[in-house]
């Protein structure tokens, strides 16, 4: 196999970080929505750690889309 079709190869499969990311994200704001109908009181107490989970999850899906444009364009 030719190292540019590996480079391409490796960025495809560095990629699906990020449908994990969208998934993940989903499924925050999913519970949180659910969570926030059963008991609306307690909503704003937890959307803290809404936000918190929304930046971690997103990080990991830019760190995955980092690593593959350094895959394309930096090797």
């Amino acid at each position: 196999m030719e190292a540019e079709a590996a480079k391409f190869i490796g960025a495809g499969l560095a990629c699906l970080g990020m449908l994990g990311a969208a998934i993940g994200v989903g499924n925050i704001f999913g519970s949180f929505l659910q969570a926030a109908m059963r008991n609306p009181s307690a909503a704003p107490a937890q959307f803290g750690n809404l936000i918190f989970g929304f930046a971690v999850t997103e990080a990991l899906g830019i760190f995955s889309l980092l690593i593959a444009l350094l895959l394309l364009f930096a090797l």
